[in-house]
């Protein structure tokens, strides 16, 4: 096993000056190995624009090797047909396996993704463990059901189980690398079922990590598998793959839709966590503090790379000069900068390509004539930064309120009445999140039934528990992610019925 060693900061002496790079090779089986073709992709740190690393740009034949490796894993008696104690057994070691190596782990998500070190530490690695712990409980916990039937007059005995619903195939995006890994392969695990994963080209090196201490923590071979290589490569022949049974992906919407359509062909089971455009809804009587910082937040943090980041502020006409003012002076002091550095509010968007797409975002929202109230500029260095950016009384058709950006951008619009705010909160393809800030319960909980949206927060933004499940309605997504439901999307259902008597 390779393990190269590259320079780091410290933080607050937690950090050591070296940290460990994972194996940079794909996991097939239990071994390590590079692309069939030799191919390899570089990996930059988006903070300093600085190549740090290469890992293999896997192809279809990689992809293969790994699916026929995974269905030998399904089919002998390893995985599917452990004892449901033992299985749970090892996924919570999983889980401390994370824990032990947090800062390690946070540290190679920030030169990895750019995000600060200390919010990866608070965020991205609790959200790991947490859900290994929690889908440790549930391999002892999927179960069927004794079915009532009428039938025919005869005696009959009828019930159903839930079984692995097999080779799953799982495709993860880079503004959480290693949460949005963990979350995936967490509830297939639980269900029984062997993965392949193919992590973002941008930000592989967590999910390598996380297979590393998946086989520390006495994971069969074969269960896990981790595919690095280009979305149109690897990710469009893990698609297409016969072998796989099932695909799981988090990312865009445009994506998406071209995965259903691959899928189709051969009815595999799909489920999809796509794009958002996500509004929150500040009513008068709100606590106009508390609200104009949790907006700054639920839109900046991560540097607005964030699915459910609400990148549409409605405010009610009374106080929205107020609190657009609010969430401007919180955005001033958000200090844009390494991710290294413990006063880091915002790292630097993901690449330059994604750097230059929201850069052209706002120039849209510019010529369109809505009002720039702070920021819409690149940030200072080497980097790929954008400073957070709101604008306030844009048109309703423009594109920085229509598309999403996924970026540190947010568009502010007064409203007259909770109708009105509904009806214009809801006027979106997407349907990922949305959140509401007022003292009335009673307007908040009725509101929240009628706005279009897999999750909605009241007087808080981007609480997700394992507990929890999240997706999307319209084009924001099919199915859901963590909880119980996330955990049966990894299971088919088989009924058996016998005649007792005629």
């Amino acid at each position: 096993m390779n393990a190269p060693m590259f320079a780091a900061d410290r933080l607050h002496g937690d950090v050591g000056h070296q940290v460990r790079l994972p194996t940079t090779r794909m996991l097939i089986g239990g071994d390590w190995e590079e692309a069939a073709d030799g191919r390899s992709i570089d990996v930059e740190d988006p903070a300093t624009g600085q190549i740090f690393a290469s890992v293999p740009a896997g192809t279809a034949e990689d992809v293969d090797r790994a699916v026929k490796r995974a269905r030998a894993a399904f089919e002998s008696a390893t995985w599917s047909r452990m004892r449901p104690l033992d299985r749970g057994r090892i996924i919570e070691t999983i889980a401390r396996k994370i824990e032990e190596n947090a800062q390690e782990l946070a540290l190679l998500e920030s030169y990895d993704n750019g995000k600060a070190v200390h919010h990866a530490l608070a965020v991205d690695v609790p959200a790991a463990v947490d859900i290994f712990r929690y889908m440790a409980g549930w391999t002892s916990k999927i179960h069927g059901q004794v079915n009532p039937i009428s039938g025919d007059g005869r005696q009959y005995h009828s019930y159903s189980v839930r079984e692995p619903i097999g080779v799953v195939g799982q495709i993860v995006p880079w503004n959480y690398p290693l949460a949005m890994a963990a979350w995936k392969i967490a509830s297939a695990l639980a269900a029984g079922c062997t993965i392949v994963l193919k992590p973002s080209e941008v930000t592989p090196l967590t999910a390598l990590r996380l297979a590393e201490l998946a086989l520390e923590a006495g994971l069969p071979e074969g269960v896990l598998n981790i595919v690095t290589g280009y979305g149109h490569e690897a990710g469009q022949a893990l698609v297409e793959h016969p072998g796989i049974d099932k695909i799981a992906f988090t990312g865009s919407t445009r994506v998406g839709k071209q995965i259903v359509q691959t899928a189709a062909r051969d009815l595999k089971r799909v489920t999809l966590e796509l794009g958002g455009k996500s509004p929150s809804l500040i009513f008068a009587d709100a606590d106009l503090e508390k609200a104009s910082l949790g907006a700054a937040l639920a839109i900046f943090f991560n540097s607005g790379q964030v699915c459910l980041a609400a990148s549409r502020l409605y405010v009610e006409r009374s106080v929205f000069d107020r609190v657009v003012d609010g969430v401007a002076q919180a955005a001033k002091q958000f200090k844009l900068g390494h991710g290294r550095d413990p006063d880091t509010m915002l790292g630097p968007l993901v690449s330059r390509t994604q750097q230059g797409r929201v850069l052209d975002y706002i120039e849209q929202g510019r010529a369109s004539g809505a009002e720039l109230v702070t920021g819409g500029k690149a940030g200072e260095g080497t980097g790929y930064f954008v400073e957070p950016t709101i604008f306030a009384n844009p048109s309703a058709d423009a594109s920085i309120v229509r598309e999403e950006i996924f970026g540190p951008v947010l568009v502010a619009t007064p409203f007259d009445d909770v109708e009105e705010v509904i009806r214009t909160a809801n006027d979106t393809r997407y349907g990922l999140a949305a959140n509401i800030w007022t003292r009335d319960l009673s307007r908040a909980h009725l509101t929240a039934r009628k706005l279009q949206a897999g999750t909605v927060w009241i007087n808080t933004h981007g609480m997700n528990d394992p507990s929890a499940p999240f997706g999307g309605v319209k084009e924001s997504g099919w199915g859901r992610e963590v909880g119980e439901e996330g955990v049966l999307h990894y299971t088919e259902t088989k009924t058996v019925t016998a005649l007792l008597a005629d």
